[in-house]
């Protein structure tokens, strides 16, 4: 298959090319008109696929509930905002619901799926800080052990890869050790770390930071906290919640302004309302939630925020026209950085010769025309 455009995203800008698919690959990429085109896109802007890497579910489905049609049903329909990859997220809760809910994923992985792509799991508690806990059951929350993970990742057949965690709560960081040394990323989140103590994680292997300014120590010019050091820690990724309600445009724009264009990460953290209408109402780790009119989870008991529904083609929207970021910064946000901080910017987060196929076909307005899932047209 053959497709092209005048505006194909590569290497940081936009060119009219083609680009050559072959047995879920990029075969080629060609100057535009090179040869005969099965789809021609006209001026459409084709971009890599969005990767979402902190995402808990969608459609009615949660990555807690552990059920293997859900969890398909969210990977077949959710290249319709452009996400061709994503990590099920999981949220504090027992044991047994965890470890049912990681098995889930494994089988369906073993077994087959259609649409965006498992690319890990990311653990989400239950090794948090109480005050910082957002919407995380406190009465599930536990001091971390290595033990206890190596089991969770055993259910998982090894498909985490990314663990959220209270760095200042792990004991002479020894499971920011255990999973820095096994390929699994810890992303300090829901803590209550100082700038002090963040640093210090940092140096002994924690390499990003979870949905920064959302559960976690706030920055002050005397006391920094651990958003301070999302600011200053300008070579550690960070997740930031790009939906215009966890975090202003301005506050969007101090962050990608601080970081640069390499290690900040869009994320939807997104629940299992994501396409429910406003005042749908969902429990979620054992709490209830309800949609608010703006698309923003909020639990029913506080009024706190809970999480979002973000689409990732409207969070770019939210970035470029809303918090000013330039295109290619907001763009490796949800393409290339999560690549690189899941290490496989190898074969995704780039249209380029030899990478996995995936591609979104965006209209002016940030509407997705449509979504090559390796190589497979996905709308």
């Amino acid at each position: 298959m053959i497709i092209q455009s005048k505006r194909v995203w590569v290497s940081g800008q936009f060119i009219p090319a083609q680009i050559e698919i072959n047995n879920n690959k990029i075969a080629a990429v060609l100057p535009h008109g090179s040869k005969p085109v099965d789809k021609d896109y006209q001026e459409k802007r084709i971009v890599p696929g969005f990767l979402d890497i902190h995402c808990h579910g969608a459609y009615g489905f949660d990555t807690n509930d552990a059920n293997e049609e859900g969890l398909r049903n969210w990977l077949k329909n959710i290249p319709n905002e452009g996400v061709t990859g994503l990590c099920p997220t999981t949220i504090t809760q027992s044991v047994d619901v965890l470890t049912g809910a990681v098995k889930n994923v494994a089988q369906v992985v073993d077994s087959g799926y259609e649409g965006a792509e498992i690319l890990g799991i990311h653990f989400e508690g239950p090794y948090l800080d109480m005050h910082y806990k957002g919407a995380q059951p406190e009465q599930y929350i536990v001091p971390p052990t290595v033990e206890q993970f190596k089991e969770y990742q055993k259910a998982a057949n090894g498909l985490i890869k990314i663990i959220t965690l209270a760095t200042e709560t792990d004991k002479d960081f020894e499971l920011t050790h255990y999973c820095s040394e096994n390929d699994v990323v810890v992303s300090i989140g829901h803590s209550a770390a100082t700038y002090e103590e963040a640093l210090m994680a940092v140096a002994n292997g924690a390499k990003s930071m979870t949905h920064i300014y959302n559960g976690m120590s706030p920055f002050n010019h005397r006391s920094n906290g651990l958003v301070g050091a999302a600011f200053r820690f300008r070579d550690v990724f960070g997740e930031v919640i790009c939906d215009g309600n966890h975090s202003t445009p301005a506050a969007l724009n101090i962050l990608f302004n601080s970081k640069g264009r390499d290690y900040t990460i869009m994320v939807s953290d997104a629940l299992m309302a994501k396409g429910s209408p406003a005042g749908s109402k969902f429990i979620f780790g054992g709490n209830e939630i309800e949609i608010y009119p703006d698309g923003s989870a909020h639990l029913t008991a506080t009024k706190g925020l809970a999480g979002s529904t973000l689409k990732l083609n409207e969070g770019l929207k939210v970035l470029v026209e809303l918090a000013q970021i330039p295109f290619d910064a907001a763009l490796n946000a949800c393409t290339l950085n999560p690549a690189r901080l899941l290490k496989i910017d190898d074969h995704k987060g780039k249209i380029c010769s030899g990478y996995d196929a995936d591609m979104v076909v965006l209209n002016d307005d940030y509407s997705v025309e449509q979504t090559y899932c390796r190589g497979k047209e996905s709308l």
